[in-house]
């Protein structure tokens, strides 16, 4: 009784602050560009509001609740982030900011970083201040990710970095990188690769933009020529970054699977086709059911998880079963939606934030994180056990 009671009171207080803290126009409003605060050093405010919320929400730890508070976070349990999610959403809350930092590099930092590295990184991850980007793919190791052939030579007090990579999300934004690079070229593949965090700012770093087929991306290329990186900044132990790399799929994959429990444009699939629901032939309408459904499962699937990972319990390889079901459930919610949108569907200006724009870019999601057929040989082997 207690534990609830405690939960009550937590919950009331957290309703509360939300009303008096959440602007009326950081509520509702679907997930559109405007709407995502990703912060950095040059980040724009879309409105004041936007920046008041993030300031908030920062001040609490609420960008990331279940953070250790010595590192930005609210230090909430599991049940607590469940309650402040539920509470989000009851008003229908605008995330105050969204971070490759939150998603990826955080956790992997509180795994593997030292104290002084969670204290360096973590709190300005935690407040905005910083934009981070990934550097995993390569132009000959995508799917093949330990192939990896950008080189950091050993210069006593700093690796000096040359090489490349690709599909670099938002590189061109991002005031900082976490990357794969390998520093013994001696070692087997898996081995010899360090994970570094590079300043794009850096003389020797160069960014160039990739152009997607949905008109817009956020994908680039990114090229290191002579970088020098401070010993101080691996994360884990030299020539061991795979653990990390691989701790760090996990949760990246985890991040794209909640495309697929996540409400199409904020609204779930049955208030997005409303306008037009009655005009829906019998097997669209059945379709529009069973993808909302299986959406709703996804999302059940993802807490089970978050609970196991509470308990000490992470996904691992299950993690690839994730990515690959919320991708599959993504496409087929933005197919079902342009089907049901008929030649009307069609009309696009280029931009992500219609049907077009954001039924081109799921095309996307069957790669980035590791493509689906990659995901599902990896379910096949380490999760099922089939043989090869």
């Amino acid at each position: 009784m207690a534990d609830t009671q405690n939960m009550d009171s937590f919950r009331a207080e957290l309703r509360e602050w939300l009303e008096a803290n959440c602007p009326d126009e950081m509520r509702g409003g679907g997930v559109t560009e405007d709407a995502i605060c990703w912060g950095g050093k040059d980040w724009v405010f879309s409105s004041e509001a936007q920046k008041v919320w993030l300031e908030r929400c920062a001040a609490k730890g609420y960008t990331v609740p279940t953070w250790p508070v010595e590192y930005g976070g609210a230090g909430m349990t599991r049940d607590q982030e469940k309650v402040f999610m539920s509470e989000m959403a009851r008003i229908d809350a605008r995330t105050p900011l969204q971070s490759f930092g939150i998603w990826m590099l955080g956790p992997a930092l509180l795994h593997f970083g030292s104290h002084e590295q969670k204290l360096h990184y973590l709190p300005p991850i935690a407040r905005g201040e910083v934009r981070w980007c990934q550097g995993y793919s390569e132009p000959g190791a995508g799917s093949d990710l330990a192939n990896v052939q950008t080189f950091g030579e050993d210069k006593g007090d700093h690796w000096l970095v040359n090489g490349q990579k690709i599909w670099t999300s938002y590189a061109d934004k991002a005031d900082q990188i976490f990357a794969l690079v390998r520093t013994d070229r001696e070692a087997k593949k898996h081995l010899g690769i360090s994970f570094l965090l590079i300043d794009m700012e850096d003389p020797g770093v160069e960014t160039r933009p990739i152009k997607m087929i949905s008109g817009i991306s956020p994908f680039c290329e990114t090229f290191f020529t002579d970088v020098k990186v401070p010993k101080d900044r691996i994360v884990g132990t030299p020539n061991r970054g795979w653990d990390v790399a691989k701790y760090l799929l996990t949760h990246e994959r985890e991040m794209i699977s909640g495309s697929g429990a996540l409400e199409a444009g904020g609204r779930a699939l049955g208030a997005v086709l409303s306008d037009t629901l009655d005009e829906l032939d019998a097997t669209l309408k059945a379709d529009a059911m069973r993808c909302e459904i299986d959406a709703l499962a996804m999302g059940l699937t993802l807490e089970r998880y978050k609970d196991q990972a509470e308990a000490g319990q992470g996904a691992g390889d299950a993690s690839a079963m994730l990515k690959y079901m919320g991708t599959e459930l993504n496409k087929q919610r933005h197919e079902l939606m342009m089907t049901a949108g008929g030649s009307a569907a069609l009309e696009w200006d280029g931009e992500v934030g219609n049907r077009a724009g954001d039924w081109l870019r799921t095309k996307a999601n069957s790669i980035e994180g590791g493509t689906s057929e990659v995901m599902l040989s990896i379910v096949s082997r380490r999760v099922l056990g089939l043989p090869a």
